[in-house]
């Protein structure tokens, strides 16, 4: 899984930003991606809800790639 699965699910309308829209459609979610430096108490609410996920860059080096004028810690991509 990797960046490039992003930007395509973002063009395509296929991807949920944050952790609140991550465990509201947990049943919709084919994967889910973390920044490396997201807060603990994001990792402990998805470990919680029993939902896999894997670990990429760094908030910051996300933003610029995404080319996204906002921060995010959770990715999230639809089946």
């Amino acid at each position: 899984m990797s960046v490039k699965e992003l930007k395509d699910g973002i063009e395509g309308g296929k991807v949920l930003f944050g952790i609140r829209q991550a465990l509201k459609n947990s049943k919709k979610v084919k994967n889910v991606f973390i920044t490396k430096d997201t807060r603990d108490a994001t990792v402990e609410r998805l470990e919680n809800a029993g939902i896999e996920f894997d670990v990429l860059k760094s908030k910051n080096d996300l933003t610029k790639e995404l080319n996204l004028d906002f921060d995010c810690e959770v990715f999230s991509v639809l089946k």
